[in-house]
């Protein structure tokens, strides 16, 4: 079943079209909640609701568009939300102590040795610092624009601001993030 006959069975009530959505999209999703959230665990709860959600309200959706941007702007407000919700409420048992598991997977890829498996690391470590130092408007930009591909139009319509306030925050985040990660520059 294609994406669009399994929106249109949604639409009819079938619950059982959503597997095919959750197939689709469900990798890249959790991938983009946790480069906002910084937490697998809260990432992939965040998917798990933004897919009930979408169920609910899948009669607001329009089935003449694609129905990839419309979840992950659920996904994205909602991992954005988190991050405001988290930085409200700091946990006093385990202060600064910011959690990214398997952020950056794209870096595991195959190496020649042991040196090369210490670099990756080192830079896949790095990289996660780098966007650990980043806000979580600026992160969301960063994961809209350069992981998920979207224009900075969509990104725009996707964060809920002006184009222009999107390429502020790409502008500050490419600053921030060339800043940090000089040091592993070629």
């Amino acid at each position: 079943m294609d994406e669009t006959e399994a929106v249109v069975r949604l639409k009819e009530g079938n619950i059982a079209a959503l597997r095919t959505l959750i197939e689709r999209h469900q990798v890249e999703a959790v991938q983009a909640a946790v480069l906002i959230t910084r937490d697998r665990a809260l990432a992939e709860d965040i998917v798990q609701s933004a897919f009930v959600r979408s169920y609910e309200r899948i009669h607001q959706f329009d089935a003449s568009r694609p129905f990839r941007p419309w979840f992950l702007r659920i996904v994205i407000n909602d991992a954005l939300k988190a991050v405001a919700k988290q930085q409200r409420h700091v946990s006093l048992d385990d202060p600064g102590n910011p959690s990214c598991p398997q952020l950056i997977e794209w870096l595991e890829a195959s190496s020649n040795g042991p040196e090369d498996d210490v670099q990756r690391r080192e830079l896949r470590d790095a990289i996660r610092a780098a966007l650990n130092a980043l806000s979580p408007r600026q992160r969301a930009a960063v994961v809209l624009r350069y992981y998920l591909n979207l224009s900075e139009r969509e990104t725009a319509r996707e964060m809920g601001c002006a184009p222009g306030t999107v390429k502020w925050h790409l502008h500050v985040a490419r600053d921030r993030l060339r800043l940090l990660l000089s040091p592993y520059a070629p």
